[in-house]
């Protein structure tokens, strides 16, 4: 991401409307759909500025790496878990070790190589763990904001669902979020683009709104992965884990 990002990230990630519902939704779904057990060990792979950390870190046991230095300092001090330093797909720590979680929330598409990625993560997977994959969704979404985070991609949930074939592993469970704002997004977008702006999307609005968002964003906890789930969002994501009849 551009320095400016990852700044805005640590400041606004505790607070900002966005974060903290995504939150109730990763919970969500993680009580709903992943059986872990006691003592259970989890990483976040591609922490930032550790904005989810304290989350997980009631699943169990928590490691976490991230490539930047600087976010990694700043989720060291957030959550004082020894963030290791690591990069996917090639320079991945925690060497011999495997967790019954790893959570990769809108990272996959900060990687070039999104598949062999999931590879490598797949061996890090014990027997029965679960792999918790969020990303941006639509790729005719592209924008500014895109870039400023240096997305590679975005994508459809068939694009989701290919690679995780192709890397060997198995769908528990596809599932979209963020959907009751997504009209909203779309029309924020769009202004952005006709009057050619580049104000941030993560700013911090006023505290009403601020508030407001949050609780319609917070409501998607009570119907994510459902049988009667979301059908479309502004983020796509998967519960893989290793297809042990392969």
């Amino acid at each position: 991401m551009d320095r400016i990002v990852f700044e805005r990230m640590a400041t606004l990630e505790d607070e900002h409307w966005w974060f903290v519902a995504r939150r109730n939704v990763i919970a969500a779904l993680i009580n709903r759909y992943i059986e872990l057990p006691e003592q259970a060990k989890i990483l976040e792979a591609g922490c930032g500025t550790g904005g989810n950390l304290k989350l997980l870190q009631g699943y169990g046991h928590l490691s976490a790496f991230e490539y930047d230095e600087r976010a990694r300092t700043v989720a060291k001090v957030k959550s004082g878990i020894d963030v290791q330093a690591g990069a996917l797909p090639d320079c991945l720590p925690f060497q011999g070790k495997q967790f019954d979680l790893i959570c990769m929330l809108d990272v996959l598409e900060h990687i070039g190589n999104d598949t062999t990625s999931l590879v490598a993560l797949s061996h890090r997977l014990s027997a029965d763990g679960r792999l918790l994959v969020t990303v941006p969704a639509y790729p005719w979404l592209w924008s500014k904001h895109d870039e400023v985070h240096h997305h590679h991609r975005r994508y459809n949930k068939k694009d989701l669902l290919n690679i995780a074939h192709e890397a060997g592993l198995k769908v528990e469970r596809v599932f979209h979020f963020n959907m009751l704002l997504f009209p909203v997004a779309l029309l924020f977008r769009f202004g952005k683009w006709l009057l050619n702006s580049n104000r941030a999307d993560e700013e911090m609005p006023s505290l009403w709104m601020n508030t407001l968002l949050r609780e319609i964003f917070s409501l998607e906890q009570h119907m994510v992965g459902r049988a009667f789930s979301m059908p479309f969002g502004l983020t796509v994501g998967a519960i893989l884990s290793k297809n042990n009849s392969s």
